[in-house]
């Protein structure tokens, strides 16, 4: 299938939607041979969204690039005598179910470990695989919801927020990705359990060791602060926004220098770390003020040549159309019958590997050549 780093490993990824398959897509992009399990009617983001190019929905194909599809009906037993066979020559299986239809299909370890003691097996779920809110329903809205994030994003008095894309579910898939390989290399099989809600109180890190160890309840900061630094938030320019960062004293002498502030650069208020934070109002003030002078272009040009961390707030369009974007190569063209389906290429680099994106599968493609029988589609 590949040359990559993980030729040779073959993986089973039962999953719908989104943190299961991005995981899939992962290992899938860096070579190994991902097998997507599908029910006869298929992964329900087939058909989230109307945007097809021939065959392949845009949302699907985000997902599922570089895999196989087969269809199995885990209900019957024939069904998972079949994942049990496929089982046997393969090295992680991947789900994001519920718990309790992890256990009906069979899909835990000790459901596994008859066919394959060296399987790793996956489960993506919302609050874990066991325990008291294991069966409790979940999305990534409502762990954001839960975790505290929704709470500190946006600003103060606002309404709470969510991240503006689908922030748990994908750092879910990334943490199965991780947990997956550690057991593989580790070569024992086992269960590996990641849950959504574990997944964003631990990337709430810092913010909640300061809770934890002090009781220092984090706060919504106006315009994208952050809690420490300062300056470090989105300003108005003369024309539109600049996101500012200022990370340490000798950034911040630096720009003073280029944008003139003598008086700023050794002021007790202003000159070291702490002494900003402790004033942040009169420094944002007056870094404010300053920033709307200018352009978000002329800004970004005069301090951003001087090594100074700054930007203008973009579109996902103008990213996804950037120069930036196209110098890593970050946009991956893949031919069709019905023309070009463009996707976001893979954030890994690796030596001595170039980065090969198929197709997504249509629904069962693969069923005859793993599984010996003809595909099956179920009527719409």
């Amino acid at each position: 299938m590949s040359d990559g780093p993980l030729s040779g490993i073959r993986i089973i990824e039962v999953c719908h939607v989104l943190a299961g398959p991005f995981s899939g897509m992962i290992l899938g992009d860096l070579g190994a041979d991902v097998i997507k399990v599908e029910p006869p009617g298929g992964d329900m983001a087939r058909n989230i969204t109307k945007q097809f190019t021939g065959p392949y929905n845009d949302y699907f194909a985000s997902l599922n690039r570089n895999k196989r599809s087969v269809i199995l009906d885990l209900n019957t037993d024939a069904g998972k005598a079949q994942l049990g066979e496929l089982a046997r020559d393969s090295h992680g299986l991947i789900s994001n179910l519920r718990p309790a239809a992890i256990r009906r299909f069979g899909l835990t370890y000790q459901d596994m470990k008859p066919y394959n003691e060296k399987l790793v097996c996956v489960a993506l779920t919302g609050f874990g695989l066991d325990g008291p809110y294991s069966e409790k329903p979940a999305y990534d809205y409502i762990v954001q919801a839960l975790t505290g994030v929704m709470s500190l994003t946006g600003d103060p008095g606002g309404t709470p927020t969510k991240a503006g894309y689908s922030a748990v579910d994908n750092s879910t898939g990334m943490m199965g990705t991780i947990g997956l390989l550690a057991k593989i290399i580790e070569g024992k099989g086992g269960q590996v359990d990641v849950s959504l809600f574990d997944t964003m109180l631990a990337q709430l890190n810092y913010l909640a060791s300061g809770y934890l160890n002090h009781g220092i309840a984090p706060q919504r900061m106006a315009n994208s602060a952050h809690p420490y630094m300062v300056p470090a938030q989105v300003f108005e320019s003369s024309d539109g926004f600049v996101m500012l960062f200022v990370s340490t004293d000798k950034f911040w002498q630096r720009f003073c220098k280029v944008v003139d502030w003598p008086e700023h650069a050794d002021n007790p208020l202003f000159a070291t770390m702490e002494a900003r934070a402790q004033n942040r109002e009169v420094v944002i003030a007056a870094v404010a003020a300053l920033m709307k002078t200018r352009s978000t272009t002329d800004w970004v040009s005069l301090l951003g040549d001087e090594g100074i961390v700054i930007s203008g707030v973009e579109t996902l369009e103008t990213a996804l159309e950037s120069d930036m974007a196209a110098s890593r190569d970050m946009i991956a063209v893949i031919p069709t019958p019905d023309g070009a389906l463009r996707v976001v290429g893979s954030p890994i680099k690796l030596s001595g590997h170039k980065a090969d994106y198929r197709l997504p599968p249509l629904l069962g493609e693969h069923t005859e050549e793993i599984l010996g029988k003809p595909r099956v589609i179920a009527a719409k």
